[in-house]
């Protein structure tokens, strides 16, 4: 995580993790045979709790590491729309 993540982007993080540990002690009491429900829905409850205030995070700024590719298929869209212009004014068929 970014240091400059907010409060509750970390505290969502910990209720998905939390969550993950919570269903990890599921599928340990089912292999025991001997499964307690109450983990599974524990562990989807502090999921969606995390997930909801873990995606409120903002996007990263762009890097820019492919800003040259970029620009040229927009040079190539731009060319390849040029050559399509009729020149008469009427559409080529």
């Amino acid at each position: 995580m970014q240091p400059e993540d907010s409060f509750g982007v970390r505290v969502g993080m910990f209720f998905m993790v939390m969550g993950a540990g919570a269903f990890i002690l599921f599928v340990v009491s089912d292999l025991a045979k001997n499964p307690d429900f109450d983990y599974l829905f524990g562990a989807l409850i502090l999921i969606a709790i995390g997930w909801s205030m873990w995606r409120r995070k903002p996007p990263p700024p762009p890097s820019g590491r492919f800003s040259s590719l970029r620009k040229l298929s927009q040079n190539a869209r731009f060319k390849r729309k040029a050559s399509e212009k009729p020149i008469d004014g009427k559409k080529n068929e």
